[in-house]
């Protein structure tokens, strides 16, 4: 396997053709795993909020702790179900059926001050797109994760996850498969999409301005969404 960054992408804004970005600053071929920062995908797709057109709500501005209200407001927004909440950090679950920090809504690499970045509407369906537009543009069958960085429940620091994904198999079932002892495996299931999610991260960084990497090497051809690897609430322990 071989993780490679994308080097020489300019700033995104909102209407960017990010698939040609990366067409023409990647050499692509066929099988090639393209992993592309939520950051950039939603600037792309106008998923930028500037602060000062929030007015925050009574409970945005009981929320905050000090932080900005505003924020907090478009943290609310943003959110299906509030999980933890340990003023001003907000643990939220996400439309999308994520559960992470202040719903995805960020201010890191926004493109103006006073400004946050929202998850992408539909992290799959950006993936696919972006798939179909490099496969229009080069002829190269791809597949393309959407990552993110979350935290852990029980650990420290961050990790890349796929949010979304499109022509890959984000889960590996190796239940009924024997070890080499013969035990059969009844509950093993492999984060696929997030693994390779976390190997690109590896060469992205936060503060390096590489927003996309393409993994090679790999034979992870297949379908599914990241939702896939959302928990299903019947088996969540924690909810």
């Amino acid at each position: 396997m071989k993780v490679e960054p994308v080097e020489g992408l300019p700033e995104i804004a909102p209407g960017d053709d990010l698939a040609r970005l990366i067409a023409e600053a990647a050499n692509l071929v066929d099988g090639d795993v393209v992993v592309v920062s939520q950051k950039v995908v939603s600037k792309a797709e106008g998923r930028v909020v500037r602060l000062d057109d929030v007015e925050p709500s009574d409970r945005a501005r009981a929320l905050a702790g000090g932080e900005d209200p505003r924020r907090i407001e478009v943290i609310l927004r943003e959110s299906a179900r509030i999980v933890r909440l340990r003023p001003p950090l907000v643990i939220a679950q996400t439309t999308h059926g994520y559960v992470c920090a202040s719903a995805g809504v960020d201010a890191s690499n926004a493109p103006e001050p006073d400004s946050v970045v929202l998850l992408p509407l539909d992290p799959d369906a950006s993936a696919a797109r972006l798939r179909e537009r490099i496969a229009e543009l080069t002829g190269r069958t791809v597949a393309v994760i959407v990552s993110d960085s979350f935290g852990r429940a029980w650990r420290q620091g961050t990790t890349d996850v796929a949010i979304g994904c499109a022509g890959l198999s984000p889960l590996l079932d190796l239940e009924g498969e024997r070890d080499r002892v013969g035990y059969e495996l009844h509950a093993t299931v492999i984060a696929v999409a997030d693994q390779i999610a976390g190997a690109a991260q590896l060469v992205m960084g936060k503060l390096d301005g590489i927003p996309v990497a393409v993994v090679r090497g790999l034979d992870v051809a297949g379908e599914g969404s990241a939702r896939d690897i959302v928990m299903p609430p019947e088996r969540d322990l924690f909810r």
